[in-house]
């Protein structure tokens, strides 16, 4: 008598699929819900709504209620000694020397001997013409065109990489992820032989500098074939 093996019911396959399918939904939904418990866990606590009692702003903060706030000394990174005290009047954020915020939570360039300074580089005249507003450079920034020099500036990368061949340094740190601490005086463009690495603290390359009279992306200065200096 031939004997036949046996055979699964048609039914039972597709049964024990859909079973494994539900058992693999459920362990990434008890994922899903372990992190987002996870991320609440660590969230500050929201602040209370209710009225606070009377003195708490006081002692809290050391001032009164609707007193005049107090100005706070701006941050200079560096410029001439009386220079970056204060906002100047009509210059709308994003344009000229830069503006280093007293409430950064990074401290300015240090002082050094050895890089032109940002006083030199933003100290220019602006000329407006058919092709837009045009850098008119003074004599002593015409005679660094060409010339090996050393910049010192905050890092502002152009790739999302932790190193960097392209990018730009500022004079002051980005105040967002999307302004300009300055004009276009306050920034030079650095092209790098060697990659830098990116860091919130200062940067200093030397390579060849260039002034760019009528640049197609609005910058004045260039730095090429750069490498990083301690």
């Amino acid at each position: 008598m031939a004997i036949h093996p046996a055979h699964r019911h048609p039914a039972a396959q597709p049964d024990a699929e859909a079973s494994r399918t539900r058992t693999a939904r459920h362990a990434c939904a008890m994922v899903v819900l372990a992190w987002a418990g996870a991320v609440l866990a660590q969230a500050p606590a929201a602040a209370p709504t209710g009225k606070p009692a009377p003195g708490e702003f006081e002692r809290a903060t050391g001032k009164t209620p609707g007193a005049a706030p107090t100005t706070a000394p701006a941050l200079s990174s560096p410029l001439p000694a009386g220079a970056g005290t204060a906002m100047p009047s009509g210059v709308a954020s994003g344009s000229g020397a830069g503006y280093h915020s007293p409430n950064s939570p990074i401290a300015p360039l240090p002082q050094r001997n050895d890089v032109v300074p940002w006083s030199v580089l933003t100290d220019l005249t602006k000329k407006t013409t058919k092709d837009g507003i045009l850098p008119v450079f003074n004599d002593a920034q015409k005679g660094m065109d060409k010339t090996t020099q050393r910049i010192q500036g905050f890092m502002v990368p152009l790739d999302a990489k932790p190193t960097q061949t392209h990018f730009i340094l500022t004079s002051v740190p980005l105040t967002c992820s999307f302004c300009t601490p300055g004009g276009p005086e306050s920034m030079v463009e650095v092209k790098a032989k060697t990659p830098v690495r990116y860091s919130l603290e200062p940067v200093v390359v030397e390579g060849k500098f260039t002034v760019l009279p009528n640049d197609q992306y609005g910058l004045y200065y260039r730095v090429v074939d750069a490498v990083p200096v301690k």
